[in-house]
């Protein structure tokens, strides 16, 4: 499977957190699974953590190294996703997660996420 793995996901999953649910967390360490995070993501984290919102167990500079340890691939915006974005009817407001949303729609990617906003959209959503 191709997964992009929801920011909170991501978080509940550093922090070895219990409210991430063990099929995501199956899924997650799945070898023969591709787990993507998208730059988006870490953009979102990056602002939570300058607005005092956000604590991260590890210095924010430090998070790109740990996620390529644990074989996820960074996912950059490209001009698809965007125009994609464009598309999206609002049934969520959160512009972080549409974005998300019109990656998984471009790449093809299953999203693990526990936002049940997500189910509106065309993607597979695993919780």
């Amino acid at each position: 499977m191709r997964l992009l793995i929801d920011t909170q996901a991501i978080l509940w999953f550093q922090s070895s957190d219990g409210k991430l649910s063990n099929q995501a967390k199956d899924l997650i360490m799945d070898q023969g699974n591709t787990c993507f995070i998208s730059i988006a993501s870490l953009w979102e984290i990056a602002i939570k953590m300058n607005l005092n919102k956000l604590k991260i167990e590890m210095p924010f500079e430090n998070l790109p190294a740990y996620l390529t340890s644990k074989n996820f691939e960074i996912l950059g915006l490209e001009f698809s996703h965007l125009k994609a974005l464009c598309s999206l009817d609002n049934y969520h407001k959160d512009p972080f997660d549409r974005l998300l949303i019109a990656q998984a729609v471009v790449e093809q990617l299953d999203i693990i996420s526990s936002d049940q906003h997500f189910a509106a959209y065309p993607v597979n959503v695993i919780w």
